[in-house]
């Protein structure tokens, strides 16, 4: 069974979340996990000295968990669109009895690619950028559960973004940089033709 993973990555509020539903949209058979679903309970999650919540590093998050729900996806991705409530598409096709059909995977979130085993999975890899500015612009025009505490952008959320990029960038390769301040049609054109051209390969027919 043809399977295709995405990774959509990127700093806070770049614009994760609403690329990947855009992708969602308009690729058939395809489904979003979300990094942000996957964290810790607000009680475990680890206080620096300055009492600032460390929620912007991995262990805030619950990734033992987020493994299991992409690998119960990997294994039958068809009955797993149909547990979730989604049917496989009416445009899919038999081709000697076997399914010519490529089921797509879109994992979106923060911390994608620093954590080795998800970053492994993944055929295509995209990264959002915006300038510190923009991105402090849109954090503080965000309402958070819990909220923001006073000074927590400065202290916490953009310096561990400098130090997770940094991480990445000495780790990981085929790398796809977006630039998060264009438009969404913009970003959506450039991810969805790649995706149509890996589906394509894929199945070895035009989309």
């Amino acid at each position: 069974m043809n399977q295709l993973i995405i990774g959509i990555g990127g700093v806070t509020n770049g614009g994760k979340t609403t690329l990947a539903r855009r992708v969602h949209e308009h690729v058939r058979n395809s489904f979003i996990i979300a990094q942000d679903n996957y964290f810790k309970d607000d009680s475990v999650v680890a206080v620096d000295d300055n009492g600032f919540k460390q929620y912007d590093v991995i262990d805030a998050l619950n990734m033992d968990s987020m493994m299991r729900e992409i690998y119960n996806w990997k294994k039958d991705p068809k009955s797993y669109l149909i547990s979730h409530g989604l049917k496989q598409s009416a445009h899919s096709k038999e081709a000697n009895g076997v399914q010519n059909e490529v089921y797509v995977l879109i994992t979106e979130g923060f911390l994608l690619y620093n954590y080795k085993p998800l970053n492994e999975l993944f055929d295509l890899r995209y990264f959002l950028n915006i300038p510190y500015d923009v991105c402090k612009k849109r954090r503080c025009a965000r309402v958070y559960i819990p909220p923001d505490p006073p000074g927590y952008f400065d202290g916490h959320v953009w310096p561990m973004y400098i130090k997770h990029r940094k991480e990445m960038e000495d780790t990981v390769s085929e790398l796809v940089y977006l630039d998060g301040t264009k438009t969404i049609h913009e970003l959506f054109s450039t991810v969805y033709e790649n995706i149509m051209v890996q589906i394509q390969k894929r199945t070895g027919k035009d989309t």
